[in-house]
């Protein structure tokens, strides 16, 4: 026990010691002997302070502490922390923990803080005082925040008993940080207030200077001016100078009520730290005041002068000035009407609903969010938003964090400003003042990047766009959309946040323009700050407002993509995609095959708020096609110039690209299982279903803006990785040599040949195209940052064709690689004799090379790049979406065979996927090439003098599986190299080959309209090629050649008879059947006869059966499963058993009725393409009746048609009569 004492005496020796080494080292001026009353002092106000409190367990000193300097705080302390050396342990954790709830609390540690405060930084010039608040001490300078300043501090010496320290962030290099002194100095040395005024003051109150400012005499005048503080307006710095305005009113209660106040602009620099000082509603006494006149401000207002003072008011120590004496002239004269003052409550009488009027109001809270610290937006009581921005807070800004106390004076409140903004912004503008009222216990969250930059931008959109709170918050909002999508691995914060300026414009400012500049307000001169705080009535941005429609938005391509597959999947509904009644009569096969491929397009008008596409533009190495790609993933994208247009220029690799107009498709593809129709609304019999997605836009409707490179993270696989830099002193190295594109095959699998010493696995295909080129000229090499002349040849007159094969990552420039164009392909690196000679023999035999014409053949290597030249010197370069000739369309449809490759531009029509072909024989069971995909594409081809373009068949089989992008319904495509065809039935066809390259010419209009079929003479389908596929007619049924009705298994087919199938060998899974039926008719105009096939439901039509008469014929087919009748002539028997002899013989009366043979209008469609492969029927020669006349005519053939629709003829009398009586 006797040990204790002296080891305590020992440890205050210790820490008296390093007490007094360190005030000698920060406190005592440099080269001087040790101030032992300095020390003394020092000792004496520590010991002092920690005696007040309760806790200090018998010590006299804090033995824990030790003293801290500004260097070691700036240098070494790298947490947040801080000191309570009044506190205890129990109180600190006690704090602490209620601190905790909603955060983590600052650390706490023991340390000792000494300085002196002041209004000077560290150059310690008068000029440069700018109201901020510093600790110095001997080893530097520390910014400093305090809630509640008096002036007598400034220039002593204090010791700091409860502080925090806020290390500048670890991205922040050039930063420092600063401290929050939370409870009031203590000073070492005693304060000696300033004396008093031996005499009473002479002061003028607000009410008579308000009137002595109307003085004409008013030189030499520099009254003392005393009254009650009622508003502090921000503080505006400016390149010029930096001010603030202060207002007084009476200081009794009714003269504060009376409305009569005086505004002082307080502008000298060492007088700018009284803003810290002031609190309004406390009296004070300014002296030594001086007239001043302000530009573009028609009234006179009184401004502080070098000598001026700030005084607390006193009554006793003032007395009020006598005007008329002061003057030497008789008193001034009443008082002018009072200048009309904004209304805190809004005048709502003949206001628009569209534009609103703020409330001024006074607020006091508490930060609960920070929203967006660079864009000064805040949550207040977890229930109002806080907007800074329209003040300059750049002090203010390093304080805020959740849990910090604020009062607002003159603030405006907005309320419904739109925008995505929910709840009510209180938004303070240079009137009106934010008075610290607390510091937050919480440790500040750790801030990123993205959390800190930009501050410079938001800025700009306020004082040089002059945004509205209403877009000024949608545009923060989105540019933090735009930063979440594209930082930090797309595109760095900097550059997309950087301070916009004319030669360095901001990426995030460009890409909200052409919004910003639809919404944004015509240009207005740039704010007054002196009008905005001393006019009556007050004019600010704040003022007014009108709700906000949110313009946009920038969703992620991951979102994008989510949204379209949900739209899609939303939207599949069998039975809408297969409407009634023409499902009914389809069999399960049909019914699934039908399912299996759909398409939405979905446009961004369709969103609310319309969505914007953005995204950097590559392209990819595994499947190659272009992306946009983002933080979220990547969309395959199909872009064109403009229409007709292909894209072709490499150059726009790693562009970003902002479209506002934009198709998203979305491809379905249902792998389903229904037995029947009936069942289509059971989704358990969809087994998969799967969608691709993507984006098509013209890029003359976006905008295309240069991205700094790298521009993706080095893990992207889509892109081949970014060479290093050359040194700054190397020249760069490459060899280059121009080509002329003539023709480029389909991007497929492919088998190459392997090379000598490879691996003796059989390879797979790759993904791989090949294109036919003629090299122009030598080969070149790179000198400075152009190409030197090429290399002369001895072949150099002849032509040079060669085969480039692309395979592996060069895929990725198969979208840009078009006919007639020309094109540089660059090898970097040192030079390599005779690199683009070398014969690339081993990956491909050398007869299709004598076939093509080509002399070599040269496979592209992956980092070789290709760059798009200027065309104009190749003469007659081939433009390729050239409309097919008269002649080019004999050949196409011709059975002329020399060349059966074709080329057109078409319209699709429809696409639908085709039922699987035939198994060969020699296919393994369960191979993966057991069962193979096929895709027809119904097209019009494109003419330059035909009416009614023809149709035809494209049929896409395996290895050109899944089809390019593209190939939609509406879509117009150019097809170059089809494998032309002829079907059985002599229809002409054509199929995709190795050699097929495809162009999409446009898309799809968004909104397509049907064109009324054309109504034609059926003569008129006569003229070889240029009558219409699709057409009505007004025409006769004259007579029924057949009908058949029956119901088979929707399984496999099979007659269905007495509610069973007559499959034999199997059991099929499900017993369901459905009816099918066809009718042939004999129909005429008086120009042609024709032979119409009516099939499933048009069969009712052409019976003139209504939907319950149809039906109930159907159940009577039910019981014997089919029933067929032929009309070949008189006496003619049908083929149904006798116990259908009483149905058949109703049909029979119902055909040669006037209810079936009557005057019609028929929609059809021909029964075979057009073609000339089939040879022309000759007339025939038919004999006619003409009363007692036997008439021998020729008659043209027969037409073959396909009916789409009967409809009754207007006006028919009652010939129509039986389909209209159900």
């Amino acid at each position: 026990m006797a040990a204790c004492p002296a080891q305590a005496l020992g440890s205050e020796q210790t820490w008296l010691e390093a007490a007094q080494a360190f005030i000698q080292e920060t406190l005592c001026p440099a080269g001087e002997e040790p101030d032992v009353r300095l020390t003394q002092q020092v000792t004496d106000c520590v010991k002092t302070t920690w005696l007040s409190q309760g806790g200090n367990q018998g010590f006299t000193l804090p033995l824990s502490y030790r003293f801290v300097s500004v260097r070691d705080l700036r240098s070494h302390q790298r947490p947040p922390c801080c000191s309570y050396l009044s506190w205890s342990s129990t109180e600190y954790q006690a704090w602490a923990q209620e601190a905790g709830l909603s955060g983590l609390p600052l650390p706490r540690e023991q340390l000792l803080l000494l300085g002196t405060l002041t209004d000077l930084s560290e150059d310690l010039e008068q000029e440069c005082r700018n109201g901020s608040l510093y600790v110095r001490d001997n080893t530097g300078v520390l910014d400093c925040e305090l809630i509640d300043l008096d002036l007598s501090w400034l220039g002593h010496l204090f010791l700091f008993p409860s502080w925090s320290y806020l290390p500048p962030a670890r991205w922040n290099s050039s930063g420092r940080g600063h401290l929050e002194l939370w409870s009031v100095p203590v000073p070492v040395f005693p304060l000696t207030g300033s004396p008093g005024p031996p005499s009473p003051l002479s002061v003028l109150y607000p009410e008579a200077a308000c009137r002595l400012l109307r003085h004409s005499k008013l030189r030499g005048v520099h009254p003392n001016l005393a009254g009650k503080l009622v508003r502090l307006s921000a503080l505006v710095k400016s390149q010029k100078k930096a001010y603030f305005v202060l207002s007084l009113c009476e200081p009794s209660p009714a003269g504060s009520h009376a409305g009569s106040h005086v505004s002082i602009i307080v502008q000298v620099p060492a007088q700018l730290v009284w803003h810290r000082a002031l609190q309004p509603g406390r009296a004070y006494v300014l002296t030594k005041l001086q007239v001043s006149r302000i530009a573009g401000y028609r009234y006179r207002v009184w401004t502080t002068g070098p000598s001026s003072q700030l005084l607390p008011l006193k009554p006793e120590c003032v007395r009020e000035l006598d005007l008329g004496l002061e003057l030497g002239g008789p008193l001034l004269e009443a008082d002018p009407k009072p200048l009309p003052r904004t209304s805190n409550v809004p005048d709502r009488k003949d206001q628009k609903d569209l534009v609103r009027d703020s409330r001024l109001l006074s607020y006091q809270g508490t930060v609960t969010g920070v929203l967006n610290q660079p864009a000064g937006i805040y949550e207040l009581d977890g229930q109002l938003g806080l907007c800074l921005s329209y003040q300059q807070f750049q002090g203010l800004r390093r304080v805020m964090r959740p849990g910090v106390r604020l009062e607002l004076q003159d603030v405006h409140l907005l309320q419904s400003v739109g925008g995505g903004t929910t709840r009510p912004v209180l938004a303070p503008c240079l009137r009106g003042a934010v008075l610290l009222r607390g510091f937050s216990p919480r440790k500040p969250e750790t801030q990123s990047s993205l959390q800190a930059l930009g501050a410079s931008l938001y800025e700009q959109l306020i004082w040089e766009q002059q945004l509205g709170l209403p877009l000024y918050l949608w545009a923060t909002k989105a540019l933090e959309e735009l930063a979440r999508k594209l930082c930090p691995h797309v595109l760095r914060h900097r550059h997309l946040l950087q301070h916009s300026s004319p030669g360095n414009p901001s990426l995030g400012l460009q890409l909200l323009a052409p919004a910003l500049d639809v919404l944004a307000p015509p240009r207005i001169p740039s704010r007054d700050a002196q009008r905005e705080i001393l006019e009556e009535p007050h004019r600010c941005p704040l003022q007014k407002y009108t709700r906000l429609q949110t313009p946009c938005s920038f969703p992620t391509l991951a979102t994008l993509t989510e949204e379209g597959q949900g739209r899609a999947w939303a939207s599949f509904d069998p039975k809408t995609l297969l409407p009634f009644p023409e499902v009914s009569h389809l069999t399960s096969c049909q019914l699934n095959q039908r399912l299996a491929w759909s398409w939405l397009c979905v446009l961004p008008s369709t969103f609310r708020p319309a969505q914007v596409l953005l995204g950097v533009l590559v392209a990819s190495s595994r499947k190659g096609h272009l992306q946009l790609r983002d933080q979220s993933g990547s969309i395959p994208c199909l872009l064109l110039n403009e229409p007709s247009r292909p894209l072709s220029d490499p150059r726009l690799i790693g562009c970003l690209v902002r479209a506002e107009r934009f198709q998203l498709v979305v491809e379905r593809r249902v792998r389903s299982n229904f037995p029947s129709w009936k069942e289509l609304s059971i989704a358990g019999f969809i087994q998969k279903q799967w969608a691709r997605v993507s984006v098509q836009f013209f890029l003359a409707d976006a905008l295309v803006l240069s991205v700094p490179r790298p521009f993706l993270h080095p893990g992207t696989p889509s892109t081949p990785a970014q060479t290093e830099p050359a040194l700054p002193n190397a020249p760069p190295l490459g060899q280059s040599r121009l080509f002329l594109l003539s023709h480029k095959e389909a991007l497929m699998k492919r088998n190459f040949c392997v090379p000598p010493g490879a691996s003796p696995k059989v390879p797979k295909p790759t993904l791989s195209f090949c294109i036919i080129a003629s090299w122009l000229g030598g080969t070149q090499r790179k000198e400075g940052t152009g190409w030197g002349p090429p290399e002369l040849r001895g072949d150099a007159n002849m032509e040079q064709k060669v085969l480039l094969i692309f395979l592996g990552s060069s895929i990725r420039w198969f979208e840009f690689l078009h006919p007639g164009q020309v094109y540089r392909l660059v090898a970097p690196g040192p030079p390599t004799p005779m690199l683009f000679e070398k014969s690339g023999s081993s990956c491909i035999s050398q007869r299709p090379l004598e076939l093509a014409g080509c002399t070599s053949c040269l496979t592209v290597q992956d980092e070789w790049t290709l760059e798009l030249e200027s065309s104009q010197d190749i003469p007659d370069v081939p433009r390729v979406n050239k409309a097919l000739s008269e002649s080019s369309l004999t050949d196409l449809l011709s059975d002329n065979f020399t060349d059966s490759l074709v080329s057109f531009s078409a319209e699709i029509l429809s696409r639908t996927l085709c039922e699987p072909l035939p198994v060969p024989l020699w296919t393994k069971p369960g191979s993966s090439g057991a069962r193979r995909g096929c895709v027809k594409v119904t097209v019009a081809l494109e003419t330059s003098d035909r009416e009614f373009p023809p149709h035809l068949d494209i049929y896409i089989e395996d290895p050109h599986l899944p089809p390019p992008l593209g190939l939609l319904p509406g879509a117009r495509v150019y097809f170059n190299q089809l494998e032309k065809r002829v079907s059985r039935s002599h229809n002409v066809y054509c199929s995709f080959r190795s050699s097929t390259y495809v162009q999409v010419l446009s898309f799809p209009p968004e909104t397509r309209v049907s064109d009324p079929l054309p109504h034609i003479y059926l003569a008129g389908l006569l003229r070889a090629g240029r009558a219409p596929f699709r057409a009505m007619a007004s025409c006769h049924i004259v007579s029924v050649f057949s009908l058949q009705i029956l119901w088979v298994c929707a399984h496999c087919t099979s007659l269905f008879i007495q509610g069973r199938c007559t499959h034999l060998g199997s059991t099929c899974p499900t017993q369901t059947p459905v009816s099918q039926a066809n009718i042939r008719l004999l129909v005429e105009d008086g120009t042609a006869e024709a032979v119409v096939t009516c099939r499933n439901h048009h069969v009712a039509e052409a019976l003139g059966l209504c939907p319950s008469e149809w039906t109930s014929l159907l159940e009577f087919v039910r019981g014997p499963g089919k029933v067929a009748l032929q009309f070949m002539g008189p006496g003619a028997q049908p083929e149904s058993s006798a116990k259908a002899e009483p149905l058949t013989r109703f049909l029979r009366t119902l055909c040669t009725s006037v209810s079936v043979l009557r005057p019609v209008v028929l929609a059809f469609e021909c029964e075979k393409k057009p073609s000339k492969i089939s040879p022309s029927e000759p007339p025939r020669l038919q004999r006619f009746q003409c009363g007692e006349l036997p008439l021998l005519t020729r008659v043209n053939p027969r037409i073959q048609l396909l009916c789409l629709s009967i409809q009754e003829l207007k006006h028919s009398g009652s010939l129509g009569a039986s389909a209209s009586a159900c």
